[in-house]
């Protein structure tokens, strides 16, 4: 069993993966104005289309490395994922043209694996029954990050749109030379499996996972959703913002701070004392309608009080995706959790293709001189749509589970 603190630094790894990506977000939309000579709104679509790109490298990738760390183990995949987070923040911060900022996300999207070893570490280690609030843990790493993250984005970017871009590679390089001496294997020899080409693929993957139990591919389909409709905030909130409020770095930074805190809330204490009252099933529930009410919020927000007011009722949806992949972790064997967390990660990645050209597409004709009604909010509507969808999708496969990997009532 792992030693204390090796799961200490899969926190840190996972934290310092958000506090990089929300370091970096309040100046993001300034830097690709600034180097692409355009206003907000085209702006957006730019960052739209690097999403997208960051995206198809992991739909790619993810399902190669998630069978790699079932071959090889956690550790070598978490420091590699670690270093080219460093790499990536360096190119992106020496940027002289946009087109630096594409490599730095191609080159992110290919290695981009920390998430999935990082959920395949910790299905190692945790009881089947304590993997949701262990998974609440991770959604914690991602609520603290941002908090701090954009918070010291919008203060170091008031030095330069560079900088804060040079801090986060200094926390991941820091992260890495942390992890190479301390973070322990996970995965023990005789767990795992032989890497298979013909298996390094998302769907490929998802066809061996349905042999085990017949729920795996509607959860998968759920959270491909669901991350569909939660893109919408790192694809388009900063920009929503600016366009809605005319909020500057710090001001998007506060807010999104606000957004760690609340996330770090709900991910942190709220699944430890209310998940085994509500059971998976209320708790996404429980979410995405707390998702869709804080999209409605934002829309109709005209004081400052009501937008951090949706920030709040919107923390609520930090039930969703710990719960359905607690769930969806008890349907596989542990020698396949890699390729569980991989092939997961992949499909969500096709919702991160789509979802910021798609976004940004719809900000750009609900805002902006040329809007056809001013309703910078209308992306946000359209993800409420999405979320009940990922909602129908989680309680189809909630009716097959077998009685064997039920945790508790729904």
């Amino acid at each position: 069993m792992p030693h204390r603190a090796s799961i200490g630094v899969v926190f840190a790894i996972v934290l310092i993966d958000m506090l990089g990506f929300g370091i970096v977000m309040p100046v993001l939309p300034g830097l690709i104005m600034h180097l692409a000579h355009v206003p907000v709104d085209t702006a957006a679509v730019y960052a739209g289309w690097l999403g997208a790109g960051y995206a198809l490298m992991q739909f790619v990738c993810a399902p190669v490395i998630g069978n790699l760390s079932d071959r090889f183990g956690r550790r070598p995949v978490l420091l590699a994922s670690v270093l080219a987070m460093g790499v990536d923040y360096l190119i992106m911060g020496f940027a002289p043209a946009l087109w630096w900022l594409v490599i730095g996300r191609i080159v992110a999207g290919m290695t981009g694996a920390s998430w999935s070893a990082a959920y395949a570490y910790i299905a190692d280690i945790t009881a089947p029954e304590k993997r949701a609030q262990s998974f609440g843990l991770m959604g914690m790493a991602f609520g603290f990050g941002f908090i701090f993250g954009p918070a010291a984005g919008g203060l170091l970017g008031t030095f330069g749109p560079h900088v804060p871009f040079f801090a986060a590679a200094g926390l991941a390089l820091a992260n890495f030379a942390l992890g190479f001496f301390v973070l322990r294997e996970s995965l023990p020899p005789d767990r795992r499996r032989p890497f298979e080409w013909a298996r390094a693929n998302a769907f490929a993957s998802l066809k061996a996972l349905k042999g085990q139990s017949a729920t795996v591919l509607w959860f998968v389909a759920a959270l491909g959703v669901w991350q569909l409709a939660h893109i919408v905030y790192p694809a388009i909130w900063a920009y929503f913002a600016i366009a809605a409020w005319g909020f500057g770095p710090k001001q998007i930074g506060l807010a999104l701070a606000v957004v760690g805190i609340s996330s770090a809330l709900v991910q942190g204490l709220g699944l430890r004392l209310f998940l085994p009252k509500l059971g998976e099933r209320r708790a996404v529930t429980l979410g995405v309608l707390a998702f869709a009410a804080s999209a409605v919020l934002y829309a109709v927000a005209g004081s400052v009080p009501l937008i951090y007011a949706a920030i709040l009722v919107g923390g609520l949806q930090g039930f969703i995706q710990p719960s359905i992949q607690a769930l969806n972790s008890r349907a596989v064997d542990a020698s396949s959790q890699g390729e569980l967390q991989g092939a997961t990660q992949s499909i969500g990645s096709i919702a991160q293709i789509v979802g910021p050209p798609l976004y940004s597409g719809i900000f750009a004709k609900f805002s902006g001189p040329s809007a056809l009604v001013h309703l910078p909010a209308m992306p946000l509507l359209v993800a409420a749509g999405f979320a009940f969808i990922a909602l129908a999708l989680f309680l189809r496969g909630a009716m097959l589970i077998p009685a064997v990997i039920k945790a508790r009532p729904g």
